[in-house]
């Protein structure tokens, strides 16, 4: 009797309690639920289409009626649609800018219902470590709002892994972050201090998920403000770090645990025609830089290429440098390094290849080497080294045959599959444009020589263009070429209704 009226005097207490208030607000009205429909590129066969797939995200309503998101949400997307909080409507929305590099993207619905009611999340600055925040997103694909929380267990810089070379500051945080939290906001105390985008996934680092802080949006909000995102700009340098006494010693630097020493200079970089290998960088915009690449930089000791991470391109960066143990100064005009590209994934564009005689020719990727498992020690090289050993001088592009569509005119090829072109009937080819110009000129015979030893691939241009059609037609194939990196035409309903609204 005494336990029974224990428990409804306890139960009387919780019915009485008020509701405790939300940490961060009413977060609903500024949160929505992103339902992308999007197209992966197939590369094994580039005239396709490729597969159609759906994927769940979330992004949250920010100043100017925009909704921020991460770019992984909405890339390779042919339809888009955003849902909010109690409203049984799904609106078209529509991409305004994307930053594949840092992994954001701006989202724009037109019809007004939507924003009625809708409030705009303000931003905080960076959060301290150990300090408590707010992850909210709709995981595992569900249709209800979703809030895990955690602590700031570290601040750095990390890979950003949609791009797959790209590394800027990131903040780690104990928070669950699953699919379909991607692109939701991060709050504290009423403030966005971060975009959930990435995790660990099995028995790696369990608990442990990463979010794009308030520095790296607010730069790509202000890179857009002109109506074109330049993407991050870069030194285009390699350098390591001096800590050996002996190697300072030899270098002929002082004992103030000062300067890191320039190892590659990558011509194409903005430093290219100002810097050297074996230069010593002292200091960057004023700012010394230690022997292990930090510097002092807004109050906080950050990693060097922090200050060149907050400009944009155009802007100029002063440099000290040590040269033959000679002070100098110089000033560099930052851009972009495109050599840099060719080794991150690309989203919104087709495939580029050349269809020949049944063989396919397309140029070296990330996306295509694991499109088709190259291991090739030579295209493995190229790879690896593009950049590094500026094998980008001699080929902008690196053409590999991936392909063989079996014909009675290609047969017995098989051994050039992988195989990077080189030079066809004398002529170099450095780009996809060299190769379908070669193939263009009138010749009797195509001479294909493959880079190192071997004999060249030849075809018969009479039997090639014999064969033509019908090598089209057995596999399907529309269009022979792609030239050009064409984006995928996106459905845009602009002033499409909401699904259900009158």
């Amino acid at each position: 009797m005494h336990r029974l009226r224990f428990l409804f005097c306890a139960l009387a207490l919780f019915v009485g309690a008020p509701a405790q208030a939300q940490p961060n607000g009413q977060i609903q009205s500024s949160l929505v639920r992103i339902t992308s429909t999007e197209v992966e590129p197939d590369y094994r066969a580039p005239w396709n289409s490729g597969s159609i797939g759906r994927g769940v995200g979330a992004g949250f309503v920010i100043d100017g009626q925009r909704i921020l998101t991460n770019a992984h949400v909405v890339s390779n997307s042919r339809y888009l649609t955003v849902e909010r909080e109690g409203d049984p409507n799904k609106y078209p929305a529509s991409v305004l800018f994307v930053a594949h590099d840092c992994d954001l993207a701006l989202l724009h619905v037109t019809n007004d219902n939507f924003w009625k009611g809708m409030k705009p999340l303000e931003f905080g600055g960076i959060p301290p470590l150990e300090s408590t925040v707010s992850a909210y997103g709709y995981p595992i694909g569900g249709e209800r709002m979703s809030v895990t929380t955690g602590i700031v267990s570290r601040i750095d810089f990390s890979l950003y892994t949609h791009s797959a070379i790209d590394s800027h500051l990131a903040i780690q945080i104990s928070a669950q972050i699953n699919p379909g939290n991607s692109g939701g906001p991060v709050l504290k105390e009423g403030k966005v201090v971060g975009v959930a985008f990435q995790g660990y996934s099995g028995d790696v680092a369990q608990g442990v998920a990463y979010m794009i802080p308030t520095p790296v949006i607010r730069r790509f909000l202000a890179d857009i403000k002109d109506g074109h995102y330049d993407r991050y700009v870069d030194l285009g340098i390699t350098y390591s770090k001096l800590q050996n006494p002996a190697q300072r010693h030899y270098l002929g630097l002082k004992d103030d645990d000062r300067g890191v020493l320039v190892n590659t200079v990558i011509d194409a970089g903005p430093c290219g025609k100002v810097l050297q290998s074996g230069d010593v960088l002292l200091a960057i915009d004023g700012h010394p830089i230690a022997s292990d690449a930090f510097v002092e930089f807004e109050g906080e000791r950050v990693q060097m290429p922090e200050v060149v991470e907050r400009k944009f391109k155009g802007d100029k960066v002063k440099l000290d440098v040590l040269r033959n143990q000679q002070p100098m100064t110089a000033e560099i005009t930052l851009g972009t390094v495109w050599p840099y590209f060719m080794q991150g994934h690309s989203y919104d564009v087709r495939p580029r290849y050349v269809l020949f005689g049944g063989l396919l020719f397309q140029p070296m990727s990330l996306d295509l080497l694991e499109a088709y498992r190259i291991s090739d020690l030579r295209v493995r090289h190229f790879f690896d080294f593009f950049v590094s050993d500026q094998l980008y001088l001699q080929h902008p592009e690196v053409i590999i045959l991936t392909n063989i569509l079996p014909d009675p005119i290609n047969s017995y090829l098989t051994s050039y599959r992988e195989g990077i072109v080189d030079q066809i009937n004398g002529k170099k080819i450095g780009t996809l444009q060299d190769l379908a110009n070669a193939f263009a000129e009138p010749a009797d015979r195509y001479v294909i020589n493959m880079v190192g030893d071997g004999p060249p691939l030849v075809l018969d241009a009479k039997q090639v263009a014999d064969a033509r059609e019908r090598i089209k037609t057995r596999y399907n194939v529309f269009t022979e070429e792609n030239l050009n990196e064409q984006t995928p035409p996106k459905e845009a309903a602009p002033n499409e209704p909401a699904e259900g609204a009158p």
